[in-house]
């Protein structure tokens, strides 16, 4: 594939950790659809983000910036560890002068920056949830087994307060089924309530408390940070990320 003036492609390949190529030139008119794009390519990643750039012409070398912030971004979550891949010295020169490469590891080549990719394991639980009377005190048993399985009960309330708020308005927004998902790291449990729809969730200001949407504050004030993020297959995923003590 040849890049065109001012353009760039993200170009997915199977494998894990998740690998794209990137096509095209970096420059002030596409950064903003390369950052977007790694930021939405990395939501739905679950063991690593590693990005092919030898077919990236960086002809403003001042916007490699873009790759620390990707991999700053991406480090609460997904919380997956992001790499690049480049064999062409011109470009590791160009990444080592505005020191990207002290952020942001960079390999010579696919197979080794692969290995050095592998995660230690991490706990995953997922439960498609009806649309129904029952769909939030399901969403909360979940949570809560969920929880005193893996031996952190102390999350299970702030937990299941995210799991209702998040659940809750897919059911009130939306007309999909949500689908909730629960990830324990070493030091943080993640949970995510993925729909169809791609408006994203806002927390708006100034609500009374009987408005809907206030749980969307308390999520905030529990939450070590949260946010909503486009998917890849469409709709979105509306994350929360709670500190471990």
């Amino acid at each position: 594939m040849l890049a065109r003036h001012n353009s760039v492609w993200l170009v997915p390949r199977h494998g894990e950790p998740e690998t794209a190529s990137v096509v095209g030139v970096l420059d002030r008119t596409t950064y903003p659809k390369l950052r977007d794009g790694l930021l939405q390519f990395a939501t739905e990643a679950q063991h690593g983000v590693l990005v092919d750039i030898e077919r990236l012409a960086l002809r403003d070398r001042a916007l490699v910036k873009v790759f620390p912030l990707v991999a700053l971004l991406i480090g609460d979550w997904p919380a997956v560890p992001f790499a690049l891949v480049t064999s062409r010295p011109e470009q590791r020169a160009v990444l080592a002068a505005s020191a990207v490469d002290r952020r942001v590891p960079v390999y010579a080549d696919a197979n080794a920056a692969r290995a050095a990719l592998r995660q230690p394991a991490r706990r995953r639980a997922v439960r498609i949830l009806g649309r129904s009377s029952r769909t939030s005190a399901c969403a909360r048993e979940f949570v809560r087994e969920t929880c005193a399985g893996w031996c952190v009960p102390e999350l299970a309330e702030d937990a299941e307060l995210v799991a209702t708020e998040f659940v809750e308005n897919a059911l009130r927004h939306t007309d999909s089924v949500p689908r909730l998902r629960l990830e324990l790291r070493r030091r943080a449990l993640a949970v995510e309530v993925a729909d169809d729809s791609p408006r994203p969730a806002v927390l708006r200001e100034g609500l009374d408390v009987v408005e809907a949407g206030l749980g969307l504050r308390m999520v905030a004030k529990v939450a070590k940070t949260w946010g909503s993020s486009p998917c890849r297959s469409g709709g979105k995923t509306v994350w929360a990320v709670l500190r471990r003590r």
